[in-house]
């Protein structure tokens, strides 16, 4: 049987989701935990008026099917009523009173307020979405007859390239941490771990005991330990490419070091496996032996990551941390955990990893959602092209 950073209980055999899927927080709140209404015409500047009993009830159904029977995240369960809401908001001003009464000119009317109030065309493409999942939706319980959903249209979006660092560049802000004098030991006292613990890079004494003989001020062993987690979420969202709320979300016993995989909890609760570099693997085994014990309390459960109070590691938190240790690395563009599996995908492109590999390592339903990446390789090879070839 494969080896585990820990050993956990009987528990921990059935995963259960990290995120709440069945309540959405802010607006107004019925008895089954999906709202019922959302002020999403707050945007345009307009004042958001109760929707009538059967949009009320189509929105709220529209929100148990996203959260129960599609398995989506909290987020966007309240991205998609947010923009359902404000469509049903504006057919009920127009004198809508049932999903019956929806046809194709109430929706391009809505789209062309959205439009007129100044959104952009990707805010709008993403509206038209939502409003044909619901349609569908509508369609599929029989409250609709034909859809017209199928008649929007979406506006053309132009897809902006992810700024990626560079390969050196990122072996540069991983190799900072361990630099002599980038972290302080912890100060010394009866609770202090062994002077010749093993740290995050495997070696002997850690990166922080290196700060210490540089003559780093010595810092506390809570500020200590999060350097130790820290690294170890550089190390884990370049490696594998992970979005930071499936970082966050990571319990004991998912990490494999005998394999080298970590088992990831992905959107609509679709788990993947997903392969581990050994510097990545050190790292977390680092802190989860090392850093985690200091952290943790009565709250942190089966949490790899903890936060500074012994809870679950924020994604917020996670985000400072990825900007911190990128801007102390001069000349690196600022990026954050998702700029990491940005680089992380063009760089396994530019390594010849083929895109259906790429797609499963990082949950793309869609290969298309892959296929922005070879756009971001393609342009460095032919930047390198024009700069080496003589008649380029």
């Amino acid at each position: 049987m494969a080896s585990h950073v820990f050993q956990t209980g009987p528990a921990e055999a059935t995963r259960a989701p990290t995120r709440a899927r069945t309540r959405v927080e802010g607006g107004t709140v019925s008895h089954t935990g999906v709202m019922t209404r959302l002020l999403g015409s707050r945007a345009a500047g307009l004042t958001a008026v109760p929707l009538p009993p059967r949009l009320a009830s189509a929105l709220d159904g529209f929100g148990r099917h996203l959260a129960a029977e599609r398995g989506l995240s909290t987020h966007t369960v309240r991205a998609y009523l947010g923009d359902v809401g404000s469509l049903l908001e504006h057919a009920s001003r127009i004198g809508v009173g049932s999903p019956g009464d929806l046809d194709i000119g109430v929706l391009r009317g809505w789209l062309a307020d959205q439009h007129a109030t100044g959104h952009a065309r990707a805010t709008l493409a993403r509206r038209a979405a939502a409003a044909r999942t619901f349609t569908a939706f509508a369609c599929a319980r029989g409250w609709l007859g034909p859809d017209p959903g199928v008649l929007l249209g979406t506006p053309k979006t132009r897809r902006r390239l992810p700024e990626v660092p560079r390969q050196d560049q990122m072996a540069a802000v991983l190799a900072a941490a361990g630099r002599p004098g980038a972290a302080a030991a912890p100060h010394p006292g009866p609770s202090a771990g062994p002077p010749g613990a093993a740290g995050p890079d495997g070696a002997a004494g850690t990166a922080a005991v290196a700060g210490a003989a540089g003559g780093a001020a010595a810092v506390s062993r809570p500020e200590w330990a999060m350097g130790l987690r820290d690294t170890a979420i550089m190390e884990l969202l370049y490696a594998t490419g992970i979005r930071v709320s499936e970082l966050c979300g990571l319990d004991i016993g998912d990490l494999d070091q005998e394999r080298r995989t970590v088992r990831v909890l992905g959107k609509g609760s679709r788990e993947r496996t997903v392969p581990v570099g050994l510097p990545a693997v050190r790292a977390v085994i680092g802190w989860c032996r090392d850093g985690r014990p200091v952290l943790a309390g009565p709250g942190s459960a089966h949490a790899i990551f903890l936060g500074a109070r012994g809870g679950r590691l924020d994604p917020r938190t996670a985000r400072r941390v990825v900007h911190a240790r990128i801007a102390a690395v001069p000349s690196v563009p600022d990026v954050g955990p998702h700029g990491l599996r940005h680089a992380a995908a063009t760089h396994l492109l530019e390594g010849g990893a083929d895109l259906r590999s790429v797609q499963e390592i990082l949950g793309h339903t869609s290969i298309a959602s892959t296929q922005i990446y070879t756009h971001v390789s393609i342009e460095r090879l032919e930047s390198a092209y024009r700069q080496a070839h003589p008649r380029a």
